[in-house]
């Protein structure tokens, strides 16, 4: 799909602004918008944690193994590798991102390989395998500021979507119990089936936007990673909010962030009338 430029009535960032005053914060005006997509893991629910975990011990095996092989120093995988090459991209493409920085070549592979390190699928299959296992042992927690800004923007007529790249949306979206909270839901599984190419294209985003109804004009973005929030620029929509988890403000602006904040506790929404209940 083809970007499109960012519409001049979009919502500029005269009207958000990063306050980190606590007693100053920006403010949503909800009626130039109608709906919000929020990104999964590191927005919703704290299982981007998780996923850099299981990374990290995937990787890792696989450096120290070729570093064995090859008598180089040990490179471990870094937050820094996970934020650049992984993080909201789909589970092969971050596998292929990752290996070509550090000039390492797999055989593609088929995504029926079992877990391994000899194909890109065998190695993202092995990720899939230790994110389960970390998921049913440490289990998931929602960020209880984003739950409550989907239940005021709920409140006040406006639509919410959930999307993910990961193939894991419906078992931790039914742990955590919020399917309730959402109009949409399009993730990894539903990105597979529809052919859509992973982030930083904009892709998913535009399927949750089509889902809703909405043009992306008036819907804005919510993104913790990189690769999401340039997806989000991207897109063509009214307004992109980067969640600052792990203090990489600057580089969350420079891949599109119209706004960033270190928590969505400090949004609010303007606008005195609000619309009819749905």
């Amino acid at each position: 799909m083809s970007s499109r430029q960012r519409p001049m009535d979009a919502i500029s960032t005269d009207m958000l602004l990063d306050h980190p005053s606590e007693t100053a914060s920006p403010v949503l005006p909800v009626s130039r918008i109608d709906a919000v997509i929020f990104d999964m893991d590191g927005v919703v629910t704290d299982t981007g944690r998780l996923h850099a975990q299981c990374w990290k011990e995937v990787f890792d095996a696989l450096l120290r193994d070729r570093s064995g092989g090859t008598g180089r120093p040990f490179r471990p995988f870094t937050i820094d590798d996970y934020s650049q090459y992984v993080d909201g991209r789909p589970r092969y493409d971050g596998v292929s991102s990752f290996l070509a920085s550090r000039q390492i070549s797999l055989e593609p592979g088929d995504p029926s390989d079992p877990p391994g390190f000899r194909t890109v699928c065998g190695l993202g299959n092995l990720k899939a395998r230790r994110f389960e296992e970390a998921l049913a042992d440490q289990g998931v927690a929602p960020f209880e500021s984003t739950i409550a800004l989907i239940r005021l923007l709920r409140s006040r007529g406006i639509l919410t979507a959930l999307i993910s790249s990961s193939r894991h949306v419906s078992t931790i979206v039914a742990c955590v119990g919020i399917a309730d909270l959402f109009d949409a839901i399009v993730d990894g599984n539903d990105a597979a089936t529809l052919e859509l190419p992973g982030k930083p294209d904009p892709a998913i985003f535009l399927a949750a936007a089509r889902a809703l109804g909405v043009d992306p004009s008036r819907a804005v973005v919510v993104e913790d990673a990189l690769a999401g929030v340039e997806a989000g620029h991207r897109g063509g929509f009214s307004m992109v909010v980067g969640v600052n988890r792990r203090g990489r403000s600057k580089a969350l602006q420079e891949h599109g962030a119209d706004l960033v904040v270190n928590d969505l506790a400090q949004i609010k929404l303007g606008d005195t009338e609000p619309p009819e209940p749905r």
